[in-house]
């Protein structure tokens, strides 16, 4: 179920919503400041993009 529930997610916008937050990590990114928040936005990334059967902690 948690594999369905993921191809449907993806299917319906979800690869967009992780490529955005992989973009807003990379720009922030670019500076020494930004860093702690790109490494959040790439978390977030992976988690919009497979959000069934994972923990948030």
């Amino acid at each position: 179920m948690i594999i369905l529930g993921n191809i449907i997610w993806m299917l319906f916008g979800g690869i967009f919503t992780a490529l955005y937050w992989l973009l807003a990590g990379c720009l922030f990114c670019i500076t020494i400041i930004g860093i702690p928040f790109g490494l959040q936005a790439f978390k977030i990334a992976k988690l919009s993009l497979l959000p069934f059967g994972t923990r948030v902690v």
